[in-house]
């Protein structure tokens, strides 16, 4: 199973560093590898959703091995042709289900890809999956958005979130399903092109049901990875689970 004609397919690889370059600025990206790397310690880092190696590229430079895994040979393509790539393992595949060999001190799911696991069943399998593979006393972290329901008055479904004259883009929500669209509409040599792309968003108390489920205990909470506190006017967090020492 593989995600080239899908929602990560050659189209959406070939421009997406460009398109989040704000994630790939040298000081986000640096609080992020050093949170996971202190995490990591001596051991090994699986990152579920590798991409085109933002997180996973830099923080094998700090010297914490690396294994990925992901849907989409394309954007896995990227990962390759960057400086350090081609020594960093990566398996292709659904990571709420698939399994590689070893064990890890760290696994991670950032920028809010949990949200790419579109039913709270496949979400459930992820952190299964997840713990299957954490050593004693290892460590799930999760990036991901808080929902922005309080922005939704009564009746209303759509917040958009990017505005430019060449670029539209708006999050639209059923509150019934939990399910979400990210929809761009782009002007390009005069001609419109439209994407959408869907989610499932998820709650902070409901991961930590799942990762119960999982036999995970949550041990920490932030808004961010430079670890400010979780306030009920975040809008996202940083969590990180553990699995109990044997």
């Amino acid at each position: 199973m593989t995600d080239e004609d899908g929602y990560f397919g050659e189209s959406v690889a070939a421009t997406y560093d460009e398109s989040s370059a704000e994630e790939f600025q040298p000081e986000v990206v640096g609080t992020v590898v050093d949170f996971l790397a202190g995490l990591a310690g001596d051991g090994r880092a699986l990152e579920l959703g590798i991409g085109t190696g933002r997180v996973a590229l830099p923080l094998a430079r700090r010297g914490v091995p690396v294994h990925g895994i992901d849907l989409s040979r394309a954007m896995v393509d990227r990962l390759r042709a960057k400086p350090g790539g081609d020594t960093i393992g990566v398996t292709i595949g659904d990571f709420a289900t698939t399994k590689v060999e070893g064990t890890f001190s760290v696994a991670c799911l950032v920028f809010n890809t949990i949200m790419n696991l579109t039913t709270q069943d496949a979400q459930v399998d992820c952190f299964r999956n997840v713990a299957a593979h954490l050593e004693p006393g290892g460590r799930f972290v999760i990036e991901v958005m808080v929902p922005e329901l309080r922005k939704l008055p009564a009746g209303q479904t759509v917040v958009p979130f990017h505005v430019s004259p060449t670029r539209w883009a708006f999050d639209d929500y059923d509150v019934a399903t939990q399910q979400v669209s990210s929809n761009y509409v782009e002007v390009v040599d005069g001609h419109g092109r439209y994407r959408s792309i869907p989610f499932r968003y998820v709650w902070p108390a409901e991961l930590d049901l799942m990762a119960r489920l999982a036999g995970l205990r949550l041990c920490e909470r932030w808004e961010g990875w430079t670890r400010d506190p979780f306030t009920s006017e975040s809008g996202g967090h940083v969590s990180v689970w553990e699995k109990p020492a044997a």
